[in-house]
Order: C-alpha cells, then structure tokens, then sequence
C-alpha cells in the first residue's frame, strides 16, 4: 500500500475536542464496554455544544475525525500507534493503528484542535531509576500547545516523580476544582496539584495566556466522578499484585499498562471498568466546555 503522510480531518465549525482511538479498540476497555465509552465521550463532548474527533490511523492514514459506520472498527483489533510509531504506520499502510495520548496530542496540534480529552495519562513508571521507563506522553505534553483534560496519570505509575516531570517540562498542571492530583480510578492520590481553577473560562484564559507566552501543554487533572471512584488503598493494593505479576512473567515497557489494567478488572471485581466508562465520559465533557471557552475568548 502506497504510503500517505497527509492528515485527513472533517471540517466543521464547532469548537473541536480530540479523543484517543487507543481506549476504545481491543487494546483498551475490553468489548462491548469499549463501544459504550466511544459512545459516551462522543455524546459528552456534543453535548457541551463541541465535536468529538476520534483519531487514528486507518489503511495507512493518519485521521483526526472517524465516521459513524467506522465505529465498530475503531473498536475493533489494533495495533497501538505512539508518537514514535505515526510514521511507521503510515509509511507501512497499517490497517488500524489505535493512537494514544502522545500520538493524539501531535494529531491534534497538527489539526488546529486546542483541546484534548484522555482517560489518564501515562508518566514516569515506578522504578524508573532503573528501568528509565517514562512514557512518551509527558513529551507530547510539553511540545503540543494543547489543553488536555485527564483524570491525572495512572494509579500503577510513580505520580510523585511524574508531576516532578511536568514542572520540568513547564507543563501548567491545573486541578479541576481540586487542590489533589487524581489517581485515575481514585479521586485522589495524596499529592497536591500546583494550581486549581473552578471554571472553564479560568482554564481558557490560562491556555491563552500560557501560549502568548510561549509555553505549550496544559493538564487540566479532573478527578473521577465521586460516586464513582475507588478507594486509593483498594487499588494501591491492587496495582501492588498486578505489577508483581507483571514482572514475573517478563512484562515490561509499553505492554505494562494493558496488562495491569486488565489485572486490576480481576482484582476489582470487575468495578474498574464502570469507574473507566465514568472518568472518560467526564474528562470528554469537560474538555468540549473548554473547547467552548476557548472559541469564545477568541
């Protein structure tokens, strides 16, 4: 297949919000629990009175907006598209390339979007002093003039060191009416957010502001829904074994997370995947209110 390095996006008027393809596939929410948070986020960020662009790489394509007849193949099998891996999949016409947060956010500069919407982010991983394992997301934070809306970073990763890395980056760490940065599943790891605003015209007035200046990334870290949320302790406990786990069978680099993530289901009997569906459908929510703001402080 003759490889296209072009980016193909639909064009519309809305204030536009971009939503990763990697959550929604085979590699992320198991089915048919993947549809249904395609299907909520996409009914979020419209209801904010935004449009959702799912990206991804299809038939060696870069995309920044999916149709609705292509849905059940978004959530199809995939292979997993970092910002690393664009150019390979493009250049070797892969069939489906599930982007993630560092792929998504470089589409998405790349497209004109201001707004990005996540489940959680990746960051440094625990003994990363070691291994030197620290996701590519952080990068892509801190070059992309995006405002990314995330309940903060994984649970199974080191939070301390990763928020010690986004003050390196001069990435602007906003908590979304809370002083705490959340732990993905839980509101709360424990660690405090530098910033907290209360509205999405303070976080647009910061993005506007933090890009004349010439800085790039915004995290707006949001907390899970509260009714929602899992203790810290139950997953802390839980992301204890599942690493453990991890390494005894060789797992290591970016084929931690998935399977972490899908040891947690186990060891959360199954209560992940609901708090997953709910964080993700909130972060998109949140992210077309900005993505308003935004175009309305233009």
């Amino acid at each position: 297949m003759t490889a296209r390095a072009s980016l193909r996006q639909v064009t519309l008027s809305k204030p536009r919000v971009a939503l990763e393809s990697t959550i929604f596939s085979n590699l992320g929410l198991p089915s048919p629990h993947n549809l249904e948070a395609l299907n909520r986020c996409l009914k979020a960020v419209a209801a904010a009175g935004a449009e959702p662009m799912v990206t991804a790489v299809l038939d060696g394509e870069t995309r920044v907006g999916v149709r609705p007849e292509e849905h059940q193949r978004i959530c199809g099998p995939a292979r997993k598209v970092a910002a690393r891996d664009l150019a390979v999949a493009v250049g070797q016409g892969w069939d489906y390339g599930a982007t993630t947060v560092s792929a998504s956010l470089a589409l998405a500069a790349a497209a004109g979007i201001e707004v990005f919407a996540t489940g959680g982010l990746g960051g440094v991983h625990r003994g990363w002093a070691q291994s030197g394992d620290v996701s590519a997301d952080l990068r892509a934070l801190a070059v992309h003039a995006v405002v990314t809306v995330s309940a903060g970073a994984k649970v199974f990763l080191d939070l301390a060191a990763t928020l010690e890395r986004l003050e390196t980056d001069s990435v602007v760490v906003l908590g979304w009416r809370t002083d705490e940065f959340p732990a993905f599943h839980a509101r709360s790891s424990g660690l405090p957010v530098p910033h907290s605003v209360e509205s999405v015209a303070e976080v647009a007035a910061i993005a506007r502001a933090h890009w004349r200046l010439g800085g790039a990334g915004v995290l707006v870290a949001a907390p899970v829904p509260e009714a929602d949320a899992i203790e810290f302790d139950r997953i802390e406990q839980a992301v204890a074994e599942a690493l453990a786990g991890a390494a005894a069978t060789g797992v290591q680099g970016a084929a931690v997370t998935p399977a972490v993530l899908a040891a947690l289901v186990d060891a959360t009997e199954g209560a992940s995947i609901p708090t997953n569906l709910a964080l993700a459908e909130n972060n998109a929510g949140i992210a077309g209110q900005i993505a308003v703001a935004l175009a309305a402080a233009d």
